[in-house]
């Protein structure tokens, strides 16, 4: 039987969906076939057809991806999917906790398992058609293998702590719950490039020579002390280039994709990092840390308003008789999906102008024009989309277009 919030929790999937398909539609339409005249430079007219052919080679694919997604989401609403699983899971196991982790584990890994052939088109067809893809099959077995383990390990070691918490703390639940997820964001943010990123990737210290001589200059000019600079191996699985800083206090660490060692020169490489540091200097790492945390603060708070009164209602929306924690977090989801997409909006605006203003420190040390030789070369070998529709930039964008950035360097 259909319920009241049922219907509820359907408008806001459908809502959501045909937001996200409308901005889809406006971002493909504002595809440009004419070269941007600040990046004439650096795109040929047969490198910008190509970009062109990989963006409508990504917009179709999103295109079905996304279709088949939502079908399967409504199928799982309409056939009461949700109550067959927790009965399954009731069938096997008793007790709150190994209930929800076999009723989520079922969700996971069968999800995980029919998306996988859009996983290996993504990968081994477009990617590799377009000469981005470096990943071998075996490889991508061994990472799917490891993701479903570390999720299993992570994930359900996490599921397992809420669920002991909600049911020992009661009204403290939301304080509580908040408290872990504040040590876990701060703990995975010192230390995930020290333990999780070596399950998948290998790192080493950048060698002595001239681009870690002219990276300890600039460091040392600008009073940012660097203990830990690395080099992970990317090219085993793209040709895409990147480079990240993570941690806190004397865990700070930069990290640099060997591909972009080989793309761009010691000069521009020292720009991108004069970013990063740009960040760090100007707090946008604590900034954002703060924001997230008071994010999942208002999370718990709300989850523990409905857990207790509606956690009946929210089952029987899902076609349940029994009202559980796991059944209450997917109802609660999909109705926390407005609030998210607000915040979403919120955080990416943050987001963008602490773009800006670590592009503005490497600005005030004179690398504006090797941060913007590095932003070309990274844009061209990553055939990203040079035009994306404003709407499409507002909703999704945490950093602003290459053409942005370009002008502000500019100015």
């Amino acid at each position: 039987m259909y319920t009241t919030l049922f219907f509820v929790i359907i408008a806001i999937l459908v809502l959501d969906f045909a937001l996200e398909s409308v901005l889809d539609y406006l971002n493909a339409k504002n595809a440009s076939v004419t070269l941007p005249e600040e990046v004439s430079d650096i795109y040929d007219a047969e490198k910008y057809k190509k970009q062109q052919e990989y963006f409508k080679a990504n917009e179709k694919f999103g295109l079905v991806s996304g279709v088949f997604g939502f079908v399967v989401m409504m199928l799982m609403f309409f056939l009461f999917g949700f109550a067959f699983v927790d009965n399954l899971a009731r069938s096997w196991v008793e007790g709150a906790i190994w209930v929800a982790l076999v009723f989520f584990g079922i969700l996971y890994y069968t999800n995980d398992i029919i998306s996988m052939p859009f996983d290996l088109y993504k990968t081994f067809v477009i990617e590799e058609k377009f000469g981005f893809n470096k990943m071998t099959k075996g490889l991508f077995v061994k990472d799917t293998l490891k993701g479903w383990l570390m999720t299993a390990v992570l994930g359900g070691g996490l599921l397992s702590l809420l669920i002991l918490i909600y049911e020992w703390a009661g009204e403290y639940f939301w304080i509580m719950g908040w408290a872990l997820m504040a040590f876990i964001s701060i703990f995975m943010m010192m230390f995930y490039s020290n333990l999780i990123v070596p399950l998948f990737n290998k790192q080493t210290p950048l060698e002595e020579g001239e681009l870690r001589t002219a990276i300890e200059s600039f460091c040392q000019k600008v009073g940012f002390q660097l203990d830990n600079l690395f080099v992970i191996d990317g090219s085993k699985r793209t040709t895409k280039a990147n480079a990240y800083f993570s941690g806190l206090g004397a865990k700070k660490r930069i990290v640099l994709y060997d591909t972009l060692i080989s793309t761009l020169t010691t000069e521009e490489i020292v720009a991108v990092l004069a970013h990063e540091i740009g960040h760090y200097k100007k707090k946008h790492t604590m900034k954002m840390l703060f924001v997230s945390l008071i994010n999942s603060g208002v999370i718990f708070y709300l989850l523990s308003l409905v857990l207790g009164q509606y956690s009946q209602s929210f089952a029987e929306a899902l076609g349940s008789n029994q009202r559980s924690f796991h059944l209450s977090l997917i109802v609660f989801g999909v109705l926390y999906t407005p609030v998210s997409t607000l915040l979403g909006i919120a955080l990416n605006v943050m987001s963008r102008k602490n773009e800006y203003e670590a592009d503005g420190f490497a600005k005030e040390h004179g690398l504006a024009e090797p941060l913007a030789g590095a932003l070309r070369k990274l844009s061209e070998t990553s055939l990203s989309n040079l035009t994306p529709h404003p709407a499409y930039v507002f909703f999704h964008y945490s950093h602003p277009t290459l053409l942005q950035r370009l002008r502000s360097l500019n100015k």
